[in-house]
């Protein structure tokens, strides 16, 4: 008589909350997918979100520039969340601008000559943007390689979502707190791009842990 059931890493139609994700966890070698990167960073999230170190930290028979992208596939999805809380308060006729400090104005880079959007705007087109340049099968064609005329890209999409960020926390202070009490994500971001030297740190304006960022003028 068979003992061991098969796991099915698969959330069922019509289970509850509290049952989502049950499944033991899983070795990075033991995941047989092209997506295993994005399950395994999944796993590492949903084991404890605030173990930054431990989530960035990749595999060691992982490639760097794969581990990036995934990650920062994974920042546009959770993103989209905070996207959602800032429809309740962003009004675009309060919040005409997508602007963090006084001092940073930023232009959405969505049309055809970069142009002011309102920052609820900014935010949606900032993340379709995103979206499909990072589902695009002309730049980024596999799960598990990244082409090298490709990677400059991570480096665009890291600046233009951070924004994201230095609104909600300069304009809607209570929506960012509450998202990041739980989430600790915009932590988990700018570690992200310190670590990979994806941003300038002059341009990480939130401050987080031991970064204190210092503001500076920009319109790009």
């Amino acid at each position: 008589m068979e003992t061991d059931k098969k796991i099915v890493r698969r959330n069922r139609r019509g289970m509850s909350a509290k049952d989502m994700y049950s499944w033991p966890d899983q070795d990075f070698e033991d995941m047989e997918t092209v997506l295993a990167v994005q399950q395994y960073i999944q796993q590492l999230i949903r084991a404890d979100p605030s173990n930054v170190d431990a989530i960035l930290e990749p595999p060691s028979s992982q490639d760097e520039t794969t581990w990036k992208y995934e990650h920062l596939r994974q920042f546009c999805n959770e993103l989209n969340c905070i996207a959602v809380k800032l429809q309740e308060e962003c009004d675009p006729k309060v919040c005409v601008q997508m602007t963090a400090t006084e001092q940073w104005i930023f232009l959405c880079a969505a049309h055809k000559e970069p142009k002011e959007c309102s920052a609820l705007d900014y935010t949606l087109h900032t993340l379709h943007g995103a979206a499909s340049l990072l589902n695009s099968n002309k730049y980024f064609p596999s799960r598990v390689e990244v082409k090298e005329s490709s990677v400059r890209w991570l480096s665009s999409v890291s600046r233009r979502i951070y924004r994201i960020f230095s609104h909600a926390y300069f304009h809607h202070r209570d929506i960012f707190d509450e998202f990041e009490g739980k989430t600790h994500l915009c932590r988990r971001f700018t570690c992200y791009v310190t670590k990979y030297n994806l941003m300038s740190k002059d341009n990480l304006l939130v401050p987080i842990g031991d970064h204190d960022p210092e503001t500076d003028e920009s319109t790009a």
